[in-house]
This record gives C-alpha cells, structure tokens and sequence, in this order.
C-alpha cells in the first residue's frame, strides 16, 4: 500500500526557525489586508433606489426595511435554478451560507447580514428551511437588474450597503472568490499541511490535490455536502410545495 508523501521530520528548533520564516510573510500578508481593508473604507459611494422590492417572510417590503433600523446591510446574493430540486442547487452558495451563523457580533457594530435570493422567494424560503439557516432571506427577483446593474445576474455576490436616513448608498461589492470571505472551512484548511487538496494550489510533488475546482469540491455523491446532515435528520428537500422527495423518505 503508497504512503502518502508527508512533510520532513526535523527537530523542534529547524521547525520553530522555518515556522519563523512564514510568519514574517503572514504578518505582511495580514497588514496588506489592513491597508486594502483602509482603502475599501474610502471608496466613494452610488446610491440605489430605498425603494426597490424584495419579498420575505411578510411579502413585498422596500430595501429599506431589510437593515432592520440598522445603519450598514451586507447582501448576499444566492445564485438560484428556478424549479430545480435541492441537489441541484447551487453548491458554493451554500457552501458560504452554512458558514454564516452568529450575527450578534455584526449587529453590535450596526451591521444587518441578509440573503438576496435571486429566485423566487417560496422555494428559497423552502431551502432555507431545508438547511435549516436562521438568517434574513429575502428573494431580490424583481429588483436584480438594478441591484446588480453592470454585473453578471445569477453570480454570487457580497454587496455592502449605507443607510443615511431615508436613503441608501452602495459601498462596496465583490464576486467569485471575493465572498471567500464569509468561509471558515478553506481558511482552516490553508493552515493544514494538504491545504485545500485543490490542483491549482502549489503544493509538493506527491500532495494529495484530488478535488477539483468544477463545483465537485463542494459536492458529495451529487448534493452540496451539508445537504445530506439534512436528509439525515429526516428533513425534506422539496422545494416545490409538493410532497415529501424520494430521497428524504
């Protein structure tokens, strides 16, 4: 049987001087984000209609209304395949979206965190409580192509808003790897000695790197992974309104 290739073993100072080596780079790393966190807080703003509708749980509400009285929103806004089951919904979106849990900490610094579902809110609300997530959602379907103008509709996006009263301004926004910042599960692998086991990393000759970047590294068996926890528990993945699917009786 291979063994897979692993790293040197050396003694606990050689170890101690390379982990010195990196640090000096992650200190830097860490400071350039602080620089280029600095300049987001002095990019100019646009601002969008108060006005526009988003459904939730108590129908057609204003933008407005989704800051819940607070000053900023963070948008997240989930690709969505109107009409499609669970299993073939999108799986980097519910990779980030299972990450986000605790929002005490954004809302003592004024901040709302919502989800902008870019399908119908019916079945996103279904799939919410498929996954069992206790964040705002809201669908944005009727508004995307204001919300999002000048960008790709149905991509993942993380859009920031200000509130001034009755007004609301667009910060900042970002897409594809940029929402990498609502994962914990990469950030925790990229401090392991595979990383992510992913081809494009640089990585020793022999590193496991089996999962492809092709929507399958967030997949399992044909379903986003956390979805099976789901089916487990005995919850079902029907978004339709209909009965109970197949795969979770």
């Amino acid at each position: 049987m291979s063994r897979q290739p692993m790293p040197p073993v050396v003694d606990r100072a050689a170890f101690e001087a390379e982990i010195d080596s990196v640090r000096t780079r992650e200190k830097a790393h860490i400071r350039e984000g602080d620089a280029i966190a600095a300049a987001r807080r002095r990019l100019p703003m646009v601002e969008v209609d108060a006005t526009l509708e988003l459904i939730g749980p108590d129908g057609s509400i204003p933008l407005l209304d989704a800051f819940e009285g607070r000053r900023q929103l963070v948008a997240y806004y989930f690709m969505w395949y109107a009409g499609h089951p669970a299993p073939e919904q999108c799986e980097g979106c519910t990779w980030v979206t299972t990450q986000v849990t605790e929002l005490s900490y954004l809302h003592s610094r004024d901040v709302t965190y919502a989800v902008f579902c870019q399908g119908p809110y019916d079945e996103g609300e279904r799939y919410r409580r498929f996954m069992g997530w206790d964040v705002p959602w809201y669908s944005a379907l009727s508004s995307l192509d204001t919300l999002l103008v000048g960008r790709h509709v149905g991509m993942m996006h993380i859009v920031c808003y200000l509130r001034d009263g009755d007004r609301v301004f667009e910060t900042y926004w970002t897409t594809r790897r940029g929402v990498e910042s609502m994962d914990y599960s990469y950030a925790l692998m990229d401090l392991t000695v595979y990383g992510r086991q992913e081809p494009w990393e640089e990585s020793p000759p022999g590193w496991p790197q089996e999962w492809q970047v092709d929507g399958s590294n967030t997949r399992i068996d044909g379903r986003p992974i956390p979805q099976w926890s789901r089916l487990a528990a005995g919850r079902s993945d029907d978004l339709t309104g209909g009965a109970k699917s197949s795969a979770a009786r």
